[in-house]
């Protein structure tokens, strides 16, 4: 926690801020965010990404776990845990059960 000149932290003993501390100049606003992204995104062509891409493929069959943990996430998703998507289903339909007995 950064002190003010006078040695204090601006906080009071609970942790938040205390009156006349602004709490410092937070996020950024939206747009700049979204010029940053856009920049990124101009910075990168196809041929990088393919480039990028053959590279984590020859790393992931070197052996490179994070690398071919990484090339397949990006090509098939994550994996998700088969319980969550078995409750998601039965939650899905159970809804629809509720929702067809309402309209009957």
């Amino acid at each position: 926690m950064s002190r003010l000149p006078t040695g204090k932290t601006g906080r009071r003993s609970d942790g938040t801020f205390a009156p006349g501390n602004a709490g410092g100049p937070g996020r950024p606003p939206a747009a700049t965010v979204h010029e940053h992204r856009a920049a990124m995104v101009q910075a990168v062509t196809p041929d990088d990404v393919a480039d990028i891409m053959r590279a984590l493929v020859a790393q992931a069959k070197a052996g490179d776990i994070a690398a071919a943990r990484l090339v397949l996430e990006r090509v098939f998703g994550r994996v998700t845990d088969t319980e969550t998507l078995e409750r998601i289903e039965a939650l899905e339909t159970a809804i629809l059960a509720r929702q067809e007995d309402r309209a009957a």
